[in-house]
């Protein structure tokens, strides 16, 4: 018996477009990592890229359960002794709601060679509107 074995040029990927109002983050963001990763495909090999790209609408409208809108921080570093910063949840939802779920789906994604490729086929966007319309996403519901 022999298993095949896939590269990135062997299947032709497709884009998918979710929205995002009204669905818990976590539960989004792990659906959008397995989607990056192509586990939902019977061909995933985890040494290749074959996961499709997910276009992520309504950013603003995500929601998250408990105390977590007071409660959560995100950190940051500037690079210079002392240079930790922090915004919590409702801060972040007002000046970047789109980094909100970059970086839900980003700390679900394998840390290896891969995840770079992986979250660059990942858009997401504040509102209805995108640029991405020429490439025809099929709209799916999680």
């Amino acid at each position: 018996m022999k298993t095949k074995s896939y590269k990135n040029t062997d299947l032709e990927k497709k884009w998918l477009l979710l929205d995002a109002s009204d669905k818990t983050l976590g539960r989004l963001s792990t659906k959008v990592a397995f989607i990056l990763m192509g586990k939902d495909k019977a061909q995933y090999t985890p040494n290749s890229d074959l996961g499709d790209y997910v276009v992520i609408i309504n950013a603003e409208k995500i929601k998250i359960t408990g105390n977590k809108d007071t409660q959560k921080n995100y950190y940051r570093h500037t690079g210079y002794p002392g240079g930790l910063k922090s915004t919590t949840f409702l801060d972040m939802i007002e000046k970047k709601p789109e980094e909100i779920i970059f970086k839900a789906v980003q700390g679900m994604l394998p840390k290896n060679k891969l995840s770079k490729t992986m979250i660059s086929k990942l858009k997401v966007y504040e509102g209805e509107n995108h640029p991405h319309v020429g490439q025809n996403p099929i709209k799916i519901e999680l």
